[in-house]
């Protein structure tokens, strides 16, 4: 099976009604981004960014993945799916998607503030302050936070390194150093870019543009991937 390598953005989970600070003007449920998601954010006050990140949780039990999240993981039956998302929400996990690396971490997920290789998966929406690790440390979210450092972008990179099919969807390509990833796919190889605003595009050389949403494109794309490129 070819290797098909699939980035993704914050629009894909937006068709799913996910918020994120760049579609809302710099604000999230009138929250600033220095407020509630960056280390001095919690170090200022740590129970207004555990309750921030408590209503994103809940939220996320009511959101659905979308149909760009469902044609994704349709094509693991064709081809070797991994998807890199920047996204912290469990969407492509809930569509059948086997293989995803989170660059900015996991909503569902927290770890322990002082011992961080003590992680664990959430059932529930609520983490209070005072919910300690296994080894009495406090919780927090298990999220990449704005001025920290991405410690999955080296997988990430090798793993667009290795593509035969690279497809970028429902991202602005803004954010760095995950924008930087085009740059390490083949050159030799097809490229696709999802994205009903592609102001960016011209940078990155041969590529195929698809100017729609994910949930539209990603469907017909899978199609065409299908038919032009399975085994």
């Amino acid at each position: 099976m070819k290797r098909l390598v699939v980035f993704t953005g914050a629009g894909i989970s937006a068709e799913s009604g996910i918020k994120t600070f760049r579609d809302s003007g710099g604000l999230w449920e009138n929250y600033k981004v220095e407020d509630v998601a960056t280390p001095q954010a919690w170090s200022k006050n740590p129970s207004l960014v555990q309750e921030f990140y408590n209503q994103r949780r809940k939220q996320l039990f009511d959101a659905k993945p979308n149909a760009g999240h469902f044609a994704i993981a349709e094509l693991q039956k064709h081809f070797n799916v991994q998807v890199i998302t920047q996204n912290v929400d469990d969407l492509h996990e809930r569509a059948g998607s086997e293989n995803v690396l989170h660059l900015h971490g996991e909503l569902m997920k927290v770890r322990s503030c002082d011992y961080p290789e003590l992680i664990y998966t959430v059932k529930h929406w609520e983490i209070k302050m005072g919910d300690l690790c296994e080894r009495g440390s406090q919780l927090r979210p298990h999220i990449v936070w704005f001025g920290e450092m991405v410690p999955q972008m080296d997988n990430a990179v090798e793993l667009v390194q290795q593509a035969d099919i690279f497809i970028v969807a429902g991202t602005s390509l803004n954010v760095y150093p995950a924008a930087n990833l085009l740059d390490y796919a083949p050159a030799d190889i097809p490229k696709f870019y999802v994205d009903p605003n592609p102001d960016l595009v011209y940078n990155f050389g041969d590529i195929q543009i698809i100017k729609d949403t994910a949930g539209k494109g990603l469907p017909e794309l899978a199609k065409q991937l299908v038919n032009n490129f399975a085994v």
